[in-house]
């Protein structure tokens, strides 16, 4: 066991009061078995951690949207883990925990940007999804948007009604983002960044109809995409994303906090881009002040000049090299009719893990 990380997630759990001070902990509903039940339990609403009025309404007016809900935020995760698995920080989760990335979403940096937009785009991406199923009462196809048909094809099937998945992303989500502060106001923008990303990726998807699969008759409807080009997108945008300043600004209700973009030379953001204001940790050393776990013991590609080669991942330290025998199919062939059969062989290969 490496005593120096679990003392590491053990000073994040007991440093909770700071953490949880504007934290977003619904999030925590993705992690919970408990939460696949919401559809036939409305009595989970008052049980979900986090919730203000507004979202523990919704919740209760809604229930049988909250498991897709949930569903949306747990896709998020995923994928923010899969887009950032060969970077110093790599999307970590903390088990048993409320705030269930520690203390890297209380800087507003480009991190916390990314999980907001992803996080608010599964939502809205589960929720559409989920209603095109017909796993919900109060939502259906999409009938509003389609248009003329083309000359070759004809309407069909089920559109997903993307407006209504990003119309709950933004009712639940945004909820808690009405203070007048700069961190309400970065949050809510990379929220609907999220969101308008799914709308930009909605395509038309089409099925053929006749003998033999011949297209004598196509059938088109509007879907989304994979989550997963949802999440290159939204990483592209955190990698150009927009530095921001804070302004205060007097108003009738007091001050107010805006964002304006640092560098007036640059095109300032659309409502497309990620913004934040804080600069990031290095995340090379364990820091439980910022909720770096470091990168020791990560493992790290010898051969590549990027992130995630072991120059940059390990941060200078070096790395070390190990041999680990895998078991792999081999020697397959083909018989006649009709199976493969295979023989099984050890395989050594090289592992790189930081120092």
């Amino acid at each position: 066991m490496d005593y120096h990380l679990l003392g590491l997630i053990l000073s994040f759990l007991f440093s909770g009061t700071k953490v949880l001070a504007g934290y977003p902990i619904w999030w925590s509903l993705a992690l919970g078995q408990q939460y696949t039940s919401l559809g036939s339990q409305p009595i989970l609403c008052g049980s979900i951690p986090g919730l203000v009025p507004k979202q523990l309404r919704f919740c209760r007016n809604y229930i049988e949207i909250m498991p897709s809900v949930a569903e949306g935020v747990k896709l998020g995760i995923q994928e923010c883990q899969h887009q950032f698995r060969g970077r110093r920080w790599n999307c970590t989760t903390i088990d048993d925990s409320l705030a269930i990335f520690g203390p890297v979403l209380d800087k507003a940096t480009r991190e916390s940007a990314f999980v907001h937009a992803i996080a608010s785009a599964g939502v809205a991406f589960a929720v559409t999804r989920s209603c095109a199923e017909g796993t919900s009462t109060i939502c259906g196809c999409d009938s509003h948007h389609k248009g003329p048909p083309g000359d070759d094809w004809k309407w069909g099937g089920c559109s997903e009604d993307a407006d209504f998945g990003v119309l709950v992303s933004r009712e639940f989500a945004d909820a808690r983002e009405n203070r007048p502060d700069a961190r309400s106001a970065m949050n809510r923008h990379n929220n609907e960044a999220g969101r308008t990303t799914i709308l930009d990726h909605m395509h038309l998807k089409c099925k053929c109809h006749g003998l033999s699969g011949s297209c004598e008759v196509k059938t088109c409807w509007w879907a989304q995409p994979d989550f997963r080009a949802i999440g290159d997108y939204l990483k592209d945008k955190y990698d150009s994303a927009s530095e921001m300043v804070v302004e205060k600004h007097r108003e009738s209700r007091g001050w107010v906090e805006t964002l304006r973009a640092k560098y007036a030379l640059f095109k300032p953001p659309t409502e497309r881009d990620l913004v934040y204001y804080e600069n990031s940790p290095n995340f090379c050393e364990p820091n439980p002040e910022t909720g770096s776990f470091g990168t020791r013991d990560r493992t790290c590609n010898v051969t590549s000049h990027g992130i995630d080669g072991c120059a940059l991942l390990c941060c200078g330290r070096g790395h070390n090299t190990r041999t680990e025998k895998r078991k792999e199919k081999c020697h397959c062939l083909f018989h006649w009719c009709c199976y493969v059969r295979c023989q099984e062989c050890l395989r050594a290969y090289d592992v790189h893990t930081c120092k």
